[in-house]
């Protein structure tokens, strides 16, 4: 999922945390010989031997990746429990277009410097390529490129929505919290705002919903922002996400196609219940979604706490959805970002496009969708989602462009196995509130993922770092 560039240069964006000198422990076993089992990151699915493990992690992406390259870089038993068919969650990167691998879940390093995420990068020998928050077009609703006068009405509406977040967040002593979009109508006056004035503050408002995933009905305007910003680029993996994903499952023990049912404790140790049987463990690291957590399909044995469950409960879980179209040819301005202002009443609909050939060299189109119509389109059937982007197109490129030779859609709220595509701050809660969904539960079970770092959640690096911290916890 992408983190936008706008909010940045307002100092109101992307942030996380520096990197952990973690890094050493995917340096043991590097040729794969240092955990039991499976030699391959994804062993076959079928009737299990349980036994008992040192250490469970369930779920195999990046997070529990993480977990588990530490633990066994400590000489601890571990193996990994995955509902898919493949490792690494919500970083998917998809072989379906040969020589063209796209990342329908995870796409960015935001921020390389001292991310660790770039140290993987780098380990893995994986290319990078910048994207760069000045290279974009804009467009307007009739599809006309924006002009000089237009362009200068887009940044001060972007500037006075920022700038009304910002006092909010000063000025609000008494902690009173309310959505991103009532403090900015607020503060704008919007009833006394023309449409054209109206459509450009949505425009900006859907910067919000990208960044962080939420509806801006949603979001907290006094929390939205609570993470903390890593410096450096933006980059791209070309060669597709699961290079990372990869050089951290190498060597462990993963089972795929095991459907965790339940997770129970006591004085003895852990026992997680699966699909295919129960499996036996010291310690377990949760590293389920929050969305996961929320729908209540894994149950708890002797119950969560009850400031877990409230986390769990008033955290939000947003949707960004992906739509590539393949073209046979480029017809599109060569920057890396397209924008598109809509009208009114088409608020949040194909506003944002990334310029997949100036990344990988190929005639392929990025349309993102976040929150409120990013679900609803997930209700759609593909040929619907299609001819919407294309709508778009067509009416900025005209309607002789070229039909998409293929495409590839994501519906992450539907996935069962993810139910949205990362969290953010709702209305109701607060920064504290993932400490707790992050607190351990006496000395056996452990939790990680995205949604439980402070600082740096919704990202990928802040997916990663929950994973060390919960296998430091185990290791010591």
């Amino acid at each position: 999922m992408h983190r936008r560039r706008f909010l940045t240069s307002m100092g109101l964006g992307l942030t996380g945390v520096a990197a952990l000198g973690a890094l050493s422990a995917c340096d043991n076993n590097e040729d794969g010989d240092g955990a039991a089992g499976e030699s391959t990151p994804s062993a076959p699915s079928g009737s299990s031997s349980p036994g008992r493990s040192g250490v469970i992690v369930v779920g195999a992406g990046i997070s529990g990746l993480a977990a588990a390259r530490y633990l066994a870089g400590k000489g601890k038993d571990v193996l990994l429990l995955e509902a898919r068919n493949r490792i690494g969650g919500r970083i998917w990167t998809s072989e379906q277009w040969a020589g063209v691998p796209v990342d329908l879940g995870a796409s960015w390093i935001h921020g390389t410097d001292k991310n660790p995420i770039t140290d993987l990068a780098n380990k893995a020998g994986a290319r990078m390529v910048t994207t760069d928050s000045e290279s974009a077009t804009d467009y307007l609703a009739n599809g006309h490129q924006a002009d000089d006068a237009a362009e200068q009405a887009i940044q001060r509406w972007r500037k006075a929505t920022a700038q009304a977040l910002a006092t909010n967040q000063d000025k609000n002593e008494d902690q009173k919290d309310t959505s991103v979009r009532s403090v900015v109508e607020r503060a704008l006056n919007w009833p006394t705002l023309s449409n054209d004035d109206k459509s450009l503050v949505s425009f900006a408002l859907n910067d919000y919903e990208h960044e962080y995933a939420g509806s801006v009905n949603d979001m907290s305007a006094l929390y939205f922002d609570s993470d903390k910003k890593i410096n450096g680029k933006d980059v791209l993996f070309p060669g597709g996400y699961h290079q990372i994903t990869d050089l951290l499952a190498k060597g462990l023990t993963v089972r795929t196609e095991h459907v965790v049912q339940q997770i129970d404790w006591d004085s003895g140790g852990v026992t997680v219940t699966t699909d295919k049987g129960a499996f036996q463990g010291d310690h377990v690291v949760v590293t389920l979604p929050l969305g996961v957590l929320q729908s209540g399909t894994v149950k708890f044995g002797p119950g969560l706490p009850a400031d877990k469950q409230a986390a769990i409960g008033k955290l939000g879980m947003g949707v960004l959805n992906k739509c590539y179209l393949r073209f046979p040819k480029v017809f599109w301005a060569d920057t890396d970002w397209l924008m598109c202002v809509p009208n009114l009443d088409k608020y949040g609909q194909w506003e944002q496009w990334i310029n997949g050939n100036r990344a990988v060299g190929q005639p392929v189109l990025l349309g993102f969708n976040a929150a409120d119509f990013g679900r609803t389109i997930e209700g759609w059937s593909d040929a619907q989602i299609v001819a919407g982007a294309m709508g778009t197109l067509k009416t900025i490129y005209g309607g002789n462009i070229p039909q998409p030779t293929d495409f590839q859609i994501t519906r992450w709220a539907s996935d069962p196995y993810a139910r949205g595509s990362y969290s953010f701050n709702k209305v109701g809660s607060t920064p504290a509130m993932r400490d707790q969904l992050a607190a351990r539960i006496g000395d056996r079970v452990h939790f990680a993922g995205e949604a439980t770092q402070r600082d740096s959640f919704a990202t990928v690096h802040g997916a990663y770092l929950s994973g060390i911290r919960a296998a430091e916890e185990i290791a010591g």
